[in-house]
């Protein structure tokens, strides 16, 4: 335990939360909180979730793992969340440590302190949590009493430039797993064992990676020569790590009453988990990969959920979440059956993910029957040629077909989402961003909705690891701010809005999402420089992290444009999702010969998932 306590917390917050912008940020009592007797609880988690509340709030993984670990009588979960920095100078003024929002204790006073790793950009904010919290960077650094730091989510998959700071990474699915971690501490902590003797412990548990048990060794030229179990590391230690993966997704734990938050969410509205998993095989696409094999819930047992949901926060929007909702089986009996129980109640559905070829405007009139908004849909490439090397799987008609149905159903806004720098992309792909926003204006102007609007939304596409696109380098930022400026000077018109992300943020996600050990330095270097909130326009600096490139020495454009080699050792090529790599080597090639792969729903695609991780989970469809 540490000296400052969860009173003395307490006592002074009372004087510092008058003084911020949203003081309900940091003060918990929220409808449906768990709040359970420190005393009477011996393994205890704090969940840190590297963003601002409302967005942590938002999180579906935030959700389940705190109401998964307080469903355990021995087990405690609580949240803390990155402060403004309005409350970050209040709390380093005072002295104040970061807190859970549960108990007020300090993070360091927690068994563990886990961390979601969302997106590239939120890795300056986990350091910067750990040094508000009082908790030693770097895992060497930490003594006994320290709490363990692990980690998780979709970038775990490539952890290496936080290798340094993490004792455990988790890849995988939680459900199963994690309950099980933290009954394995629990017996360790009773037969006082110390942390060395815990991480031997948990690295044969499916998905656990440990950083500390492993290796690179590098070439003269920089790769990676091979990733390798460090000498003397305990004979528990698998020479490579694979993805847990859940059993039974249909009945595995979800929680029903979800916490309410006093100040608004960035996503205030109950989420039903439809599906998880994806059969299409875009090949830009990381979570596609990464989350096979494809499982469904069952019709009831989503039902279930949504009324159980209601009843418990009186939210008024339900969103049925997956990468692709449209595509599971049963949507448009689910939907029928959600309104006809939810519309007398004055609660919506909503479908954040919808298909040109797979969307109905009878499912999306069904969904919005109470409250009307925009659709939005992602072409992602101007030509059918790219869109073949990408393996997106939808045509222009599809696009034309499906824009002209939502105007004459009584749609007038769409928002259409591109990349940009895709591999292979000339500017002919960019004349057909272009085109196809007019032809969509053009349809809605048959249709009659003279005063319709379109977004049309660019990002700029970063390699990420597991995919196909893993060995392609990133098109400079020269080349990409050319390529917007080409956009808008084209797409100058009072009724489209052009959309575009900041190109310097572009490359320092692709920085870290394909990167080595040796790029922890620079992280670390930024964060005690003062970078934070990355992924915030207006809290972002680039200079700085170019000063500190520059400062230790550390060459960007070896990760970000470099084409790797197919052959070459990557650096997360001692993890696996599950997908081989002769699969995604072939995809790469079948991308540069224009040649597309069917949904694997139709013709198993031989990606390695089925195989082997598959047939150890039940499929309920």
């Amino acid at each position: 335990m540490t000296e400052k306590t969860k009173e003395w917390v307490r006592e002074r917050l009372d004087r510092v939360l008058p003084q911020v912008i949203k003081p309900g940020r940091y003060v918990g009592g929220e409808w449906n909180m768990i709040k359970k007797d420190w005393d009477k609880t011996d393994t205890r988690v704090v969940f840190v979730f590297p963003d601002v509340y409302e967005v942590g709030m938002s999180n579906l993984a935030l959700r389940i793992i705190y109401g998964l670990v307080n469903s355990y009588e021995h087990f405690l979960c609580e949240r803390a969340f990155s402060p403004w920095p309005d409350m970050e100078e209040k709390l380093k003024e005072e002295g104040i440590p970061l807190y859970a929002l549960e108990s007020f204790h300090p993070i360091k006073d927690f068994d563990i302190v886990a961390f979601t790793l969302q997106y590239e950009l939120s890795y300056s904010n986990i350091l910067n949590a750990m040094k508000l919290g009082d908790i030693p960077l770097r895992a060497a650094d930490r003594k006994a009493g320290d709490p363990l730091v692990f980690a998780g989510g979709p970038c775990a998959y490539n952890p290496e430039p936080l290798a340094p700071f993490i004792d455990v990474f988790f890849l995988g699915e939680s459900e199963e797993q994690f309950p099980k971690i933290l009954e394995i501490i629990r017996q360790a902590k009773e037969k006082g064992a110390g942390k060395d003797q815990i991480l031997a412990l948990l690295a044969p548990v499916p998905g656990v990676y440990i950083p500390s048990f492993y290796e690179p060794q590098y070439n003269p030229d920089g790769t990676i020569h091979a990733i390798s179990r460090r000498e003397g590391t305990p004979d528990s230690v698998p020479d490579s790590v694979k993805k847990a993966v859940l059993k039974d997704f249909s009945t595995a734990y979800f929680p029903d009453k979800v916490i309410v938050p006093y100040t608004e969410a960035i996503h205030d509205r109950v989420m039903l988990e439809v599906m998880r998993g994806c059969t299409r095989g875009c090949r830009f696409c990381q979570a596609g990969m990464i989350y096979r094999p494809l499982r469904e819930r069952s019709l009831e047992v989503l039902l279930q959920q949504a009324r159980d949901a209601i009843k418990a926060t009186g939210y008024e929007e339900i969103s049925l979440v997956s990468l692709s909702t449209s595509d599971y089986s049963c949507v448009g009996d689910l939907l029928m059956k959600l309104m006809a129980e939810m519309e007398a109640k004055g609660v919506s559905v909503s479908l954040p993910s919808l298909r040109l070829d797979s969307f109905d405007v009878r499912i999306a009139e069904q969904v919005q029957k109470v409250r009307k908004s925009g659709l939005t849909f992602a072409p992602e490439a101007g030509t059918q040629r790219l869109r073949d090397v990408i393996n997106k799987g939808v045509t222009q008609e599809d696009l034309l077909r499906t824009t002209e149905a939502a105007f004459r159903g009584g749609w007038s806004s769409i928002k259409l989402y591109y990349m940009i720098g895709l591999p292979t992309e000339t500017y002919e792909d960019l004349d057909g961003i272009v085109d196809q926003a007019r032809k969509v204006l053009e349809l809605s102007r048959k249709a009659g909705r003279r005063g319709a609007k379109i977004t049309v939304s660019a990002s700029s596409f970063v390699p990420k690891p597991h995919t196909p696109f893993q060995w392609v380098g990133q098109d400079s930022m020269d080349v990409l701010r050319e390529k917007q400026e080409y956009l808008r000077q084209r797409l100058r018109d009072h009724r489209i809005k052009f959309l575009y992300h900041d190109v310097e943020t572009s490359f320092l996600e692709a920085v870290f999402a394909r990167g080595d050990r040796k790029t922890a330095d620079l992280l670390e270097w930024a964060v005690h420089a003062g970078c934070k909130f990355d992924g915030w326009s207006e809290h972002f600096h680039y200079a700085r992290w170019k000063q500190g490139m520059e400062e230790i020495g550390l060459d960007p454009h070896f990760y970000v444009d470099r084409k790797y080699d197919l052959d070459e050792v990557l650096p997360w090529d001692h993890l696996s999702a599950g997908v081989s790599k002769a699969f995604l080597t072939e995809e790469y090639e079948k991308a540069l010969a224009e040649v597309a792969t069917p949904d694997c729903r139709g013709k198993c695609s031989q990606c390695g998932v089925c195989p082997d991780l598959a047939k150890k989970v039940m499929v309920n469809r």
